[in-house]
């Protein structure tokens, strides 16, 4: 069986989840899939700091694997304990040609 691409699509939301064991993240994918796990941070870690967490893990995750940019953008949180964020592909979602010294 031949595999085609990344083992997971482009990015398109994140979950994030306060729980008693640590913050768990899923990251929900344009082409459906879902990829669950833990945020590697302190259990204690401030919410806005653990959201600025995920949203570099995804931002990394997009680059390395896809070699595109995305922007988090965290929607208002309905829980104290969970919040939400679109992914979005920047406008510049093309890699930058040597000539503009990128």
């Amino acid at each position: 069986m031949k595999k085609k691409g990344p083992a997971f699509g482009i990015p398109k939301g994140i979950v994030l989840l306060a729980t008693p064991e640590g913050w768990r993240t899923s990251v929900l994918t344009r082409e459906g899939g879902m990829l669950c796990g833990r945020l590697d941070v302190p259990i204690n870690t401030h919410p806005q700091d653990a959201r600025a967490a995920a949203a570099v893990m995804v931002t990394e995750l997009a680059r390395d694997f896809h070699a595109t940019d995305v922007e988090v953008n965290w929607d208002p949180p309905r829980e104290p304990w969970s919040w939400t964020a679109q992914v979005t592909l920047t406008a510049e979602d093309e890699p930058a040609s040597p000539e503009a010294g990128g």
